[in-house]
Formats: C-alpha cells, structure tokens, sequence
C-alpha cells in the first residue's frame, strides 16, 4: 500500500484534506498532523470505508499542542506523549488500520515552535540515560499494543549539521544506523522500523556513515518507509526522482510506503503516487 501524508498540510483537519485526496482518486491516507478538529474520530470513520488510513505519530493533534518525546525527562511532557500513544492506538483500531508509527525520542525538550526548524539551545539528557528512558516506555506500550493487536513502528530522526553544531553532539536518538540496531535488537517482536530514507540521507551527510550500508544494518527490523528526497543538508520533504538513492536498496515486499511530499499539488502528488508505485512493481518483478 502506497501513502500520501497529510503532514504537510496544517492548515485544516487531515480529514478535510483526506476528502480532497479521494477525489482526486488517492485511496491511502497516512494521518499526520493538520489542524485539530474535535469530530476528527466521527469525520475519519466516515471515510474509512472507502480509504485506507494510516495513523502516524503526532495525530490526532491534541487540542493543545506539546512536543511529542517519550524520551523526556519532563514528567508532563511523558504523561502527554504516553496519552497521545494511546489514543492514536484507539483510532488505529478503529480505524481497522491495526499499525501506530511514531519517531524516535530526543535527548531535550523543545517547544513546539522548535519543530522542522534549527533547534535552540536546551540541556541535554545523557545519551544512555534517554535511550534507556526511550526503549523502557516503547516496551511498557507495547504490551499494551500487543493485548491489542497493534503493530508499532519506530521512525528514525533526522541529525542536522545545524543541530550538531549548536550540540556539539547529536541531540536526537535514533539517527545512527548503529544505534537504530542495537535498540531495534532489545525490542519485542510487535516493534519494528519505519525507516525514512530522507532522514537517513540527512543523517548520514552528518555523521558520515554511508547510506546504502545503513540501509542492510537496519533492514531485518523494517516494516515501511517514508519517502521523499533533499539535498543532503535539510530534510526538505521534495518530490522523489527517478535517480534518488534508494530505489535499489528498497524492500519491495512491504505493505507500507508514504510519500512525505510537501509543497506539492494534489496532481502533483498523483504523479508521485504512480512514480512509486511503478518502482515497486519493477522491483517485486525482479525479485520473483
């Protein structure tokens, strides 16, 4: 199942711009952000008969926004990121949609307005000390998960030359292949990896580790991607190309692909759509 993210859009509900999508004939939604709506649950059913929709990390958006981190060290920002876990547990189900995925924890605790930007300056948790924070409450949710049915997945973060310099370290768990696969190995079996390859390319013109090697490293725990392209430098979420990098390395065998296209056209997002799904079906061809 291909995806078109709703993440890029904040200017109304994701089951507004979900509508739109369907009219132009995109059937598979991943709900990411958007504006908060208190008919969200109601409006989204409506939909889930004729769509496929996908929940993903910070949706629904609550009605008063906070930094999603269950790496924090702040008590409310905990409770509110193990609440949100929940409830978008709830509407994944309900959803018929059993699959929640969310990013990886960070070491600090930015405000909302730090988000998609540089970061400002915040005391940083101990790395060892945030990643085991991290990995004790994903274990905690997925018993919950597990009780349940649900499947869910970790994002890897993006680590920026920005970001590294106001640091001097990396402030973001999850970035480094290596890391990725020493945690992935202590989760249980219902957690697996949402590996975006944007992310990845970032990240790895930061930390210089090769692209395509990181990609075997975290392969055996991933269960989708998220799809778009940058230069290098800034996870800009552009449109993908025929010669971007990870068209070879991709497991076509999933049932999860997102396009995390911003600035794009609905047309545009259509030509997208048929790119990827073109790709996949030439590379699940090859590997029969």
């Amino acid at each position: 199942m291909i995806y078109i993210s709703t993440g890029g859009i904040r200017h109304q509900s994701a089951a507004t711009s979900a509508r739109s999508f369907y009219d132009h004939g995109i059937k598979a939604v991943e709900l990411s952000g958007g504006s908060f709506s208190p008919t969200y649950e109601t409006d989204l059913k409506s939909l889930a008969g004729d769509m496929v929709l996908q929940v993903h990390n910070y949706f629904p958006p609550p009605e008063k926004p906070f930094v999603f981190n269950l790496a924090s060290a702040d008590s409310e920002i905990l409770q509110c990121s193990i609440s949100h876990v929940r409830s978008a547990m709830r509407l994944a189900l309900a959803l018929n949609r059993p699959v929640y995925s969310f990013h990886a924890g960070f070491r600090i605790s930015p405000k909302v307005s730090d988000l998609g930007q540089t970061l400002g300056k915040y005391s940083l948790l101990d790395r060892n000390t945030a990643l085991f924070q991290f990995g004790e409450r994903v274990i905690q949710l997925a018993e919950e998960a597990k009780r349940e049915g649900v499947l869910l997945l970790i994002e890897n973060n993006v680590s920026t030359k920005a970001n590294l310099e106001t640091y001097c370290e990396d402030p973001l768990l999850l970035t480094h292949p290596d890391e990725i696969a020493e945690f992935m190995k202590e989760m249980p079996s219902n957690v697996k990896f949402l590996l975006d390859v944007a992310h990845l390319k970032v990240s790895s013109k930061t930390l210089g580790f090769d692209l395509v090697e990181a990609h075997e490293k975290v392969k055996p725990w991933i269960r989708g991607y998220h799809l778009s392209d940058n230069d290098g430098n800034v996870d800009s979420n552009d449109p993908v190309k025929e010669s971007s990098w990870f068209w070879p390395a991709l497991n076509p065998q999933l049932d999860y692909y997102t396009l995390e296209i911003y600035r794009a056209s609905v047309l545009e997002l259509v030509e997208q759509l048929n790119l990827v799904g073109q790709k996949i079906n030439k590379l699940r061809t090859f590997a029969d």
